[in-house]
């Protein structure tokens, strides 16, 4: 066993021993001790008296407006069931909470709060954008890599780049005014706007990017959500064209998306991608 299967495996019974399923015995053979030091199973014993705590504080970091929604005291006893019942599988606890969605869908006493899991996969989306990779950087006239090709090639020919980790969601529910009304100037105003839409069945889609350093949730129109979820699938700009359908204004949503620094590198295709098969 290599150094690091070793210490992930160290981290597992750490976890183990946290949730009260490990043996004692069998865990302090994987922990470090310090001849001299202090007492492991005193640390255990302190770790599990907090373990509650830390699943709380986990979740909180991750989903802020699902804690919001909750109320404190209920988002901890999810936090603590959901600890139980999908404990952590490494030791990094900020990549704790993908199921969370798929959790609070099976829990009974969460089914008068029907947008919620919509809720939980928008904010787990924005809590992974955090370390998605960099956008390739600009070329030296501060444009993006192959913009001049809009110019030359046919759109059959080009796709358009993104900056990476970007996901297009859909709810049937408004969750994307939602989160950004816990996060307005006017809370009153915007609350009152998510009220209408709850009371006229109004979904949303958007897109979830990083923006610098900070996440950024920004809701589309249909035609432009089409097309956005084509690029994102990799689809010519052709094809991202006719999803977004004749209403649809490229032009104007190139300007926003170079002022805003979402197109990222426009692609040429290779020529023997476009050669129709024999």
């Amino acid at each position: 066993m290599d150094a690091h299967a070793k210490e992930a495996l160290r981290q597992q019974m750490l976890l183990r021993t946290l949730l009260g399923d490990a043996r004692p015995g069998v865990v302090a053979g994987w922990l470090r001790t310090v001849p001299g030091g202090p007492d492991v199973n005193r640390g255990l014993a302190a770790y599990r008296a907090h373990a509650s705590a830390l699943a709380e504080r986990a979740l909180a970091a991750a989903f802020p407006t699902v804690q919001q929604l909750l109320g404190e005291e209920s988002f901890a006893l999810m936090a603590r069931d959901f600890w139980r019942r999908q404990p952590p599988e490494g030791g990094d606890l900020a990549c704790w909470g993908e199921g969370l969605a798929g959790f609070i869908v099976q829990a009974p006493t969460l089914a008068d709060e029907p947008y919620l899991p919509d809720m939980a996969r928008l904010e787990w989306a924005l809590h992974r954008l955090q370390t998605a990779p960099d956008a390739p950087p600009p070329d030296p006239q501060g444009t993006p890599p192959g913009l001049g090709l809009l110019a030359t090639d046919e759109p059959a020919a080009l796709r358009l780049c993104l900056p990476p980790g970007s996901t297009l969601q859909a709810s049937r529910w408004p969750v994307f005014s939602l989160w950004q009304a816990h996060r307005a100037a006017d809370r009153d105003a915007a609350f009152a706007l998510v009220r209408q839409a709850l009371a006229e069945g109004r979904g949303e889609q958007g897109l979830l990017t990083r923006q610098g350093w900070a996440p950024r949730l920004q809701r589309l129109p249909p035609a432009e959500a089409a097309f956005v979820g084509a690029v994102l699938a990799g689809q010519t700009l052709a094809t991202a064209l006719q999803a977004a359908g004749e209403g649809f204004d490229f032009e104007a949503w190139l300007i926003a998306a170079l002022q805003q620094r979402l197109l990222v590198a426009v692609m040429a295709l290779p020529a023997a991608a476009l050669c129709p098969p024999c």
